[in-house]
C-alpha cells in the first residue's frame, strides 16, 4: 500500500496528524508533511505504508477535509478517496 500526498491541497486542519504519526504539523508552513516522503512531483510526496499502520493511513486519508491524502494498494489501485 502507497500513500501520496498533495501538499499544496492541504489547508492545514491537521486531522491526519492526529491520525497516523506519519503526518506531522509544519507550523511555519501551516500544513502536514508526511515524514519519510519522497517528491514525486513539485508539492506531491509519496510513502510506502507499514502493513501494521494501514489502518492509520485509511483514518487520515478519509479524515482530510480537503482530500489530499490519496491511498493505493498493492496493486496501485487508488482506494481512498
Amino acid at each position: 500500500m502507497k500513500v501520496e500526498f498533495d501538499e499544496d491541497t492541504c489547508i492545514g486542519m491537521f486531522q491526519c496528524v492526529a491520525e497516523w504519526d506519519a503526518f506531522e504539523k509544519d507550523k511555519s508552513k501551516g500544513k502536514a508533511i508526511l515524514a519519510d516522503s519522497e517528491a514525486v512531483e513539485d508539492g506531491v510526496f509519496v510513502r510506502d505504508v507499514p502493513d501494521d499502520a494501514e489502518l492509520d493511513a485509511k483514518f487520515a486519508a478519509r479524515s482530510c477535509p480537503v482530500d489530499a491524502i490519496t491511498i493505493y494498494d498493492d496493486d496501485g489501485e487508488q482506494v481512498i478517496p
